[in-house]
């Protein structure tokens, strides 16, 4: 199955030059009796026919040549109304490109890798925003130490976000008390997103980066409906749960057509600061198996290291506190390999 997605990998959508994979057209691959293959697609126009003759040729041509497989039986399911068709369709005035950074479970670091993203991004010379759409979760005010700074009023419905560092901030944590909890139903949790999206007063930027909720819920579904998501980065653990929850999430953005951009595996492994053994705590490789399963990229393995938590805590991203750090270094990585990833204008 890995071969077959591996293969598939190598054939771009017509009219574009990212592959059918990335975007989430295959939803199956799989051997068939007498050495064949079965592919399901989804169908991504409301037009599929022209579309469909040629894609249909592409993957014969790319099984026959790259795994000598002569005999395909291609099929596509019809077009989702709620997401196939409006999903990725509307482009946010101003801002170049959308990222989301996303996680299949809580306390993977997910929050801190979109933080740093978004720092490293800045020190790349970007014009950068961050949305923390985690709406149970809020945690851009700590991690920048904006205090009791608040988004300005605008006219209407309209704000402008708080800067801090150079970077643009939105975040429901900004009109709550600090131990205010968020009890909240689907719909207002979508309406929120819809509003910092939409009413947030961005400018002009080449990056908004957002910080997703754990899971495929209201909020990941809201976002990709409302506004055309140029990647997803990943979150995980090694461990084997926070893997497959983070699976869930890789083929949650696939069905909505978001290119997977990559997985970042954290907390991969902890060095003893006295003796520089080396622990595996949460186990090895998985993260690396993951990618290559899901026919994507590992973009970085983030040890554990005290000190970026510590800088997130005391509101100063590891990457601004600490630039020459080993974790800094990973998520300017990171960072690069994203922008390499856009689609080019």
């Amino acid at each position: 199955m890995q071969t077959l997605f591996e293969a598939l990998g190598r054939v771009p959508y017509p009219g574009y030059e990212t592959d059918i994979v990335s975007l989430g057209i295959v939803e199956s691959a799989e051997p068939s009796d007498g050495g064949g293959a079965k592919v399901v697609l989804r169908q991504a126009t409301a037009r599929p026919d022209e579309v469909m003759r040629e894609l249909t040729a592409n993957i014969q041509r790319a099984l026959e040549r790259d795994l000598a497989i002569r005999r395909v039986e291609i099929s596509a399911r019809p077009l989702d109304p709620e997401i196939g068709e409006r999903t990725g369709r509307v482009r946010l005035e101003g801002t170049r490109y959308i990222v989301a950074v996303a996680s299949g479970k809580g306390g993977v670091g997910k929050s801190t890798v979109a933080a740093n993203l978004a720092v490293a991004l800045s020190r790349m010379g970007l014009k950068v925003g961050l949305l923390d759409a985690d709406i149970y979760g809020p945690s851009v005010p700590m991690m920048f130490a904006t205090g009791a700074e608040r988004p300005r009023a605008a006219g209407g419905q309209s704000f402008f976000p708080v800067e801090r560092y150079g970077i643009k901030l939105i975040s429901i944590g900004f009109f709550l008390t600090e131990k205010s909890p968020v009890i909240w139903r689907g719909p207002l949790v979508m309406g929120a997103v819809r509003q910092f999206i939409k009413d947030t007063l961005w400018g002009t930027q080449d990056f908004l980066i957002v910080d997703l909720p754990p899971g495929t819920g209201d909020a990941q579904l809201t976002l990709a409906q409302q506004v055309a998501l140029d990647g997803a980065v990943i979150v995980t653990t090694p461990q084997d749960v926070a893997l497959l929850d983070a699976t869930r999430a890789v083929r949650m953005f696939r069905q909505v057509h978001c290119p997977i951009l990559g997985i970042v595996e954290n907390m991969s492994y902890f060095v003893c600061p006295d003796c520089g053994e080396r622990d595996e705590i949460f186990g090895e490789g998985g993260g690396a198996k993951m990618a290559a399963a899901e026919a994507t990229s590992l973009l970085a393995r983030i040890p554990l290291f005290a000190e970026v938590g510590a800088a997130g805590d005391a509101g100063m991203p590891i990457v601004l506190a600490n630039p020459d750090h080993p974790a800094s270094k990973a998520f300017l990585q990171i960072a690069g390999e994203v922008v390499a990833a856009m689609p080019k204008e």
